[in-house]
C-alpha cells in the first residue's frame, strides 16, 4: 500500500459515464452496460516469419464484437479471450478502465490488460439502440498553421 508522509492514501471512488459521454480517443471509462448482441469473429491465420522458432506454438486469440448499451445509446465493444466467456448477450456488466480505441474510422470500446470485466446485477435500465456511437465515422484532419 503506497503511504504519503506516514498515511494511506485513499482510493478514489469510480466516477461512472454514461456511452453518450464517449468521445474518440479517450481512456479511463468506468461503465455500467448491458450487453445486447455478441459475435464471434473469426481470427485470421498469420504465416510463421522466417527465423521465428516453432517451439512454442501460438495460441489462436478469441475475439467478439458485442453491441453493449445503457439507455443513452450503445457501441460496439471489442471483447478478447477470456472476455468472451463474460459478454453473454442479456448479462449486465462493469466495465472499469476502459478505453476508446479507433477502427476505420469508427469507434470501438475495448478492455486491455489494465482494465476488468465484473458481471454485476441485471440492471432496470433499457437499451437505447438507435444511437449507435459506432455507426459515426470519424476523420482525422491536421491543422497547419499559418
Amino acid at each position: 500500500m503506497a503511504t504519503t508522509t506516514g498515511t494511506a492514501t485513499a482510493k478514489r471512488k469510480p466516477v461512472f459515464v454514461k456511452v453518450e459521454q464517449l468521445n474518440p480517443g479517450t481512456t479511463g471509462h468506468t461503465l455500467t452496460v448491458k450487453v445486447v448482441d455478441s459475435n464471434p469473429v473469426v481470427p485470421t491465420t498469420r504465416k510463421a516469419r522466417p527465423g521465428s522458432s516453432m517451439s512454442r506454438p501460438s495460441q489462436p486469440s478469441r475475439i467478439a464484437e458485442c453491441l453493449i448499451g445503457d439507455e443513452t445509446g450503445c457501441i460496439l465493444f471489442t471483447a478478447r479471450n477470456d472476455q468472451v466467456d463474460i459478454m453473454k448477450p442479456g448479462e449486465t456488466v462493469i466495465l472499469r478502465n476502459s478505453r476508446i480505441d479507433m477502427f476505420k474510422g469508427t469507434m470501438r470500446l475495448g478492455v486491455d490488460k489494465w482494465g476488468r470485466i465484473e458481471a454485476t446485477e441485471p440492471a432496470s435500465f433499457n437499451v437505447k439502440e438507435d444511437n449507435n456511437l459506432s455507426l459515426v465515422e470519424y476523420e482525422l484532419i491536421n491543422v497547419n498553421d499559418q
